[in-house]
């Protein structure tokens, strides 16, 4: 049998703090509030009454479910009042030294049968109990911001922690109707130790100027489906506790230098640029506190670009990209290739107005590409997306071929063949001898290096990378990559191009993964040791990442959908790239690709899929 729990004592009043009240009283459980000062306890009693008078002017909590809640809650200044409380949990700032002396202290007030929990997200949790006589009643209780709505929580048990003290909290977070994932005590637990090598990894891209902070958030949210782009969520979390975490995890966990806070982090923090709550931080907020991001210094200008073969919105060019340029004028595209790819591609633009001439290996091929183009817009008839009449529209606009010669008045050629550079550079040395000077050469590549496939050519400045993804009718995403040797002209013509496709094109430079695989991949690979190192289970990495970050899917589940074997090799040229120990393809990984297990595809890769 687990201890019934009728009384909690929350230490620390802040957003975090305030929130933890909130999901005790509202389900049932009377609350000691604590704070250090009355200013505090003011503070925190605010944050407490605009979260519920928030939640009842939104529907989601009656007024007199508020007042009853407000009623289960006790506000005092000072320890004393957590004398006969059952479990309390502690939400001050992470700094390990003020929670031992905080720990210290509830160890002399608390009753001993109490249990002493702490919200920390990165320090030692058995460093904090070592600062009581009773360790084995400590444990960490780690909830997610904001507590009333997020359903993850972190049960974090140290060496010493007593199995029922473990049982107890689990029973408890069922009670709160949250979903609770056991673990031991490491640097960043599940959720932060995966979660900031990303967002770390995203300011590295952001201070080399790799990107502008604008087109990583962008790339991020469309790309892999994330609520929040990585500098965005940077801002919300704070600098300084980003700092804090990061700075902690590199110290306690292996000193990998992916978690080292890049320079300009320390910089930010030292010049009190501390995000949202500062009122500047990557972005500009109207005021501290304030969520309303508004223009400032960095912000994309917009430009006007010519009229192309379509109606064109306004293209952002920021202050980080090429000199303004205009775009050339398409009308007409050549699309290379006939995999499912190449024919997403082939319909977004004969939906979008072009005139299409689509380049296969053969006439099979050709009727293939077809009929798969035609059961996808009539998809989409059927879904109510579009009228037959504009079906056979874009159906007319597209002209098939077996040759590349039929490419010699096009605007715009988009190759979509398979990912072997041989293959490409090929190619691309074939498009340079057929297609009219002044035409962009595209590549879809999502790995490859672009400048190779330039140097095939005469024209490197005519070349960029615009990396759809899949399926392209759907995504809204277009990298566009330019190299050192790719014109302003071109780089704008690829933008114009994207606006009438009606999709976001982020310009980025000739690295591997660009930005998307750049950041998801090692977070995924990072996932894969995780489990690789026994800490926990696929469920459970899923559980945390799906319900404590708002991840669309968990890293197992994403790893299964893209193929083992693609994740494989995407993680082998960053790699190969970068020669950052931490992005060497974790050992399990290529393990399971040997074997066959390569995701959804084969039936198996982590789960089992044939028994679903």
């Amino acid at each position: 049998m687990t201890r019934e729990f009728t009384s909690v004592g929350v230490v620390g009043l802040g957003t975090m703090g305030a929130g933890i009240v909130e999901v005790f009283a509202r389900n049932g459980i009377d609350v000691v509030a604590v704070e250090i000062s009355d200013a505090a306890l003011d503070r925190g009693r605010a944050n407490l009454t605009g979260s519920t008078d928030r939640a009842v002017a939104r529907g989601k909590l009656a007024e007199a479910d508020r007042d009853a809640l407000l009623g289960r809650v006790t506000f005092a200044v000072g320890l004393d009042a957590l004398h006969s409380v059952d479990l309390v949990i502690e939400a001050v700032p992470e700094h390990l030294d003020l929670k031992q002396r905080l720990f210290a202290e509830l160890d002399r007030v608390c009753q001993p049968e109490a249990i002493l929990a702490t919200n920390t997200s990165s320090l030692s949790v058995t460093e904090i109990s070592v600062a009581t006589a009773r360790p084995n009643q400590v444990v960490g209780i780690h909830f997610f911001n904001p507590a009333p709505v997020m359903k993850l929580v972190e049960v974090v048990r140290t060496v010493v922690t007593s199995a029922d003290v473990v049982a107890d909290v689990e029973a408890l977070c069922k009670r709160l109707g949250k979903v609770d994932v056991t673990i031991s005590d490491r640097a960043g637990f599940i959720a932060n130790a995966l979660l900031f090598g990303y967002l770390n990894h995203a300011v590295d891209l952001f201070e080399s100027r790799y990107a502008t902070r604008e087109d990583i958030d962008a790339a991020m949210k469309l790309g892999c489906g994330l609520p929040m782009g990585p500098l965005a969520l940077m801002d919300l979390i704070g600098l300084d506790t980003a700092y804090e975490i990061l700075d902690t995890m590199y110290r306690r966990g292996g000193r990998d230098r992916r978690h080292a806070p890049v320079p300009l982090l320390k910089q930010m923090v030292t010049a009190g640029l501390l995000g949202r709550k500062s009122g500047r931080g990557f972005y500009t907020y109207e005021r501290p506190g304030s969520p309303k991001v508004v223009p400032d210094e960095q912000t994309p200008t917009t430009t006007e670009p010519a009229v192309t073969g379509a109606t064109l919105t306004k293209v952002g060019i920021g202050s980080a990209r090429s000199e303004l340029a205009s775009p050339a004028v398409v009308t007409k595209v050549g699309i290379v290739g006939s995999g499912t790819m190449a024919t997403g591609i082939i319909e977004v633009f004969a939906n979008a107005g072009y005139e299409v001439v689509s380049v296969t290996r053969g006439a099979e091929q050709s009727a293939k590409v077809f009929e798969a183009v035609r059961t996808s817009l009539n998809k989409g008839v059927v879904r109510g997306r579009l009228s037959e009449a504009d079906r056979d529209a874009a159906l007319g606009r597209i002209n098939w071929s077996a040759t590349l010669d039929h490419l010699a008045d096009v605007d715009l050629v988009v190759e979509s063949v398979v990912e072997e550079l041989s293959v490409k550079k090929a190619l691309f040395a074939s498009l340079d001898e057929t297609c009219k000077p002044g035409v962009v050469l595209a590549t879809t590549t999502s790995s490859l290096p672009v400048i190779e496939l330039a140097m095939a050519t005469q024209r490197p400045a005519d070349v960029v990378g615009l990396h759809f993804f899949n399926p392209a009718p759907a995504m809204p995403l277009v990298e566009i990559v330019r190299t050192i040797r790719t014109s302003a002209e071109t780089v704008a013509t690829a933008q114009a191009v994207s606006a009438t496709l009606g999709k976001t094109g982020v310009v980025c430079g000739d690295r591997s993964g660009f930005i998307v695989n750049a950041l998801l991949f090692p977070y995924l690979n990072d996932a894969v040791r995780m489990l690789e190192a026994s800490y926990s289970t696929t469920d459970d990495i899923d559980h945390a990442m799906k319900l404590g970050c708002g991840y669309p899917m968990g890293p197992f589940e994403l790893l299964d959908v893209v193929g083992l074997d693609v994740a494989l090799a995407i993680q082998r040229e960053l790699y190969l790239e970068l020669r950052e120990p931490g992005f060497a393809p974790a050992p399990l990984l290529e393990h399971l690709v040997t074997a066959g297990y390569l995701g959804r595809k084969t039936g198996r890769g982590f789960r089992d899929h044939t028994r679903r």
